[in-house]
């Protein structure tokens, strides 16, 4: 008996069983653009086999330079390379895995100067004009896609998934909005779609029946001028035909103004379109974006809205998410939260993808969390990300480990992150670390204030103890109206109708977006939907349709010491989802201010050399942090051996990716 009999259930797709409904969808990690990571690559994707997952799909490969997404980045072109791919595809193969390469040409959206597409144009995201391909261009383009699949077969691929969405090459065919031809490969829905559909006739064609071919395909571009719902199922019908064996779901470009990945997305936010797809193609399609727990999966399969899913980030975040799954171990899983900060938004810089939860995904071969020959005695004190990394992974390796937490709970940070609109999936961070401790058999002291006594008897103690947060120095800053962040969201303190948030990094983001939030449409699909302008309408175009913002809970004015745009900081993939927000509800943005004094009128300030006076009821401090380290000098002393990690090492902008991996790298080392 199962919880999930359909997800873990086998489908055919083409001439290929698998035996359950997951696939790991593509994601690009850094390490399919280098020779020399080959290894690496083939260690990251066969933990993922060996997690049990039913299809793997690669990051994309180009078929040849004009399709680099990076001078130099991942292709596919000759033998030499085939050979080499061999080493991954042998690795899946090892562990009864099966492995599709996606053929991914970026068109307009190449950062390199030899870039191609439908027509000639610059995209909004980078800095060169993309060349507009002739008729013979295309034919050769063709010939590229063709080649990549025969070299994939060579090199032991189970199949290759074409990349026809996400505002890449061939999406660049089929939208008005980049196709201006008027020849054979445009003008008419008809003919912008001819290119992905001849691709897939001569590859089929070209690798046989039994090779596996899946399709990525846009099913809401979600920008001005992109296909209707009626030209999307004239192509999959087209495409169906032409040889496709799955579809796989994609969701807006990537110079799209509505969020499709980041966390205050609400979960399978984009179903209905995957469901009505599965009406009327005649092979399997992939449902994805922000399905992310077993439930969520099984409940859209189970009614029929697709017969597979495609995770990708969840499998960063836990490649044994489906053995957990099948094994009752549901509870187990380490959930991805759509935080993006060491995926998307790595790759987004070209540095290379990790997860912020999981820092050994993509260094498999270099973070080894083996089984410890001398076990230790170890304390941790601190249950923020930092302290419950460090705790769950010495516990995995066999070291006997004790958690103190001064709180009557863990989670630090994130315990109140989850508190924030939109961050809800925090709290399944903190469900995980609570039953990985157990798991690991670490000894949890909640509401234990640990001293220096306490501790001098362990083999070495690790300080986890975080931030405080940080009171600048301002006259007047211990008037009654000013609270800290924690206590404004945690609601140790009442907040007013009118409030001044001093400091805009992305603790003081947060705190706006939870001041001026009536309803959390995270929550709420059809209200997220009203507020990003996102339509089920099959003759809206990209499927936007006007936003329509709901009103703001307080009036909140957002304040910041240094000049210049509030938010540069925030992360790549989702810091205008943030600042758009911020916009939305009419939160008024103040740069280069001096705080000059807070009074029973309000806070006094100065900009721009002119004072004015924020007639506020209350004042939110989010100026930064302050590390805990008070244990150290009395450990020291005594001559125990300490290890500073995470808030109470540095005191930065709460960085939980540093500090989740600075643990678990401490607790690989000892």
């Amino acid at each position: 008996m199962t919880d999930f009999p359909v997800l873990l259930s086998p489908i055919t797709v083409g001439r290929t069983t698998l035996p359950n409904r997951v696939m790991m969808g593509s994601i690009h990690t850094g390490l399919e653009d280098r020779a020399k990571d080959i290894d690496r690559l083939a260690a990251y994707f066969a933990e993922r086999a060996r997690g049990g997952v039913g299809l793997v799909v690669t990051g994309g490969y180009s078929p040849n330079r004009t399709g680099w997404l990076l001078p130099f980045a991942a292709k596919l072109t000759n033998r030499l390379e085939a050979r080499r791919h061999r080493r991954v595809t042998d690795a899946v193969h090892r562990e009864g895995g099966r492995i599709v390469l996606q053929i991914l040409h970026a068109g307009r959206y190449s950062y390199h100067p030899l870039s191609v597409s439908a027509s000639g144009g610059k995209s909004p995201i980078t800095p060169f004009r993309a060349r507009g391909l002739t008729d013979r261009g295309v034919e050769r383009q063709i010939s590229h896609y063709v080649r990549c699949a025969r070299l994939a077969q060579r090199a032991g691929y189970d199949g290759v998934e074409i990349m026809g969405g996400e505002g890449y090459f061939l999406n660049q065919f089929l939208a008005p909005r980049t196709n201006r031809r008027t020849d054979r490969w445009g003008g008419s829905a008809e003919n912008r779609r001819r290119l992905p559909v001849e691709i897939v006739r001569r590859i089929r064609a070209a690798v046989g029946p039994d090779f596996l071919l899946s399709f990525r395909i846009s099913l809401a571009d979600l920008v001005e001028n992109g296909q209707t719902w009626d030209e999307i199922v004239a192509l999959a019908i087209e495409l169906d035909g032409a040889g496709i064996d799955l579809f796989d779901s994609d969701f807006g470009w990537h110079e799209s103004r509505v969020p499709t990945i980041v966390t205050s997305v609400p979960r399978a936010a984009f179903i209905d379109f995957t469901r009505r797809l599965t009406e009327v193609v005649t092979v399997p399609v992939a449902a994805a974006n922000r399905i992310n727990m077993p439930e969520v999966a099984e409940r859209l399969l189970a009614d029929g809205s697709a017969h597979l899913v495609s995770l990708a980030r969840p499998m960063l975040a836990d490649p044994d998410w489906l053995l957990k799954a099948k094994n009752g171990r549901r509870d187990e899983i380490n959930t991805c939260i759509a935080c993006n900060q060491a995926c998307l938004d790595h790759v987004f810089v070209h540095r290379k993808a990790s997860c912020l939860l999981n820092p050994r995904a993509g260094r498999e071969t270099e973070l080894v969390l083996s089984p410890t020959r001398s076990a230790r005695t170890v304390a941790v004190v601190g249950a923020g990300p930092a302290g419950l990394a460090t705790a769950v992974a010495l516990g995995q390796r066999g070291h006997r480990v004790t958690l103190f937490e001064a709180r009557d709970e863990i989670g630090g940070q994130f315990a109140i992150a989850q508190r924030i609109p939109g961050k809800e999936e925090f709290a399944e961070t903190v469900r995980y670390f609570t039953h990985a401790l157990a798991a690991a058999t670490v000894d949890v002291q909640l509401g234990t204030t640990a001293t220096a006594a306490d501790l001098v008897h362990f083999d070495r103690v690790v300080l986890a103890t975080g931030v405080v947060p940080r009171i600048p120095s301002i006259p007047g800053i211990d008037h009654p109206s000013v609270v800290t962040y924690a206590e404004a969201v945690l609601g140790h303190r009442e907040v007013g109708r009118r409030v001044a948030v001093i400091g805009a990094g992305g603790i003081g983001v947060d705190v706006c977006e939870f001041l001026t939030t009536q309803h959390s449409s995270t929550l709420d699909n059809a209200e997220w939907r009203r507020e990003w302008g996102v339509t089920d309408d099959p003759a809206a175009a990209g499927a936007v349709a006007t936003a329509v913002a709901p009103p703001a809970a307080r009036e909140v004015y957002l304040l910041q010491r240094t000049a210049g745009r509030i938010g540069t900081r925030l992360g790549k993939t989702s810091g205008w989802v943030h600042r758009a927000a911020l916009r939305s509800r009419n939160v008024t943005q103040l740069s280069g201010v001096r705080y000059d004094r807070i009074d029973d009128d309000g806070l006094h300030i100065t900009v721009d050399g002119r004072a004015r006076t924020l007639e506020v009821d209350t004042i939110v401090v989010c100026a930064g942090q302050e590390s805990v380290r008070d244990l150290l000098g009395d450990l020291t002393a005594a001559g125990t051996v300490v290890d500073v990690i995470g808030g109470a090492d540095v005191a930065a902008e709460v960085d939980a990716k540093r500090a989740i991996e600075q643990g678990t790298r401490l607790a690989a080392a000892l």
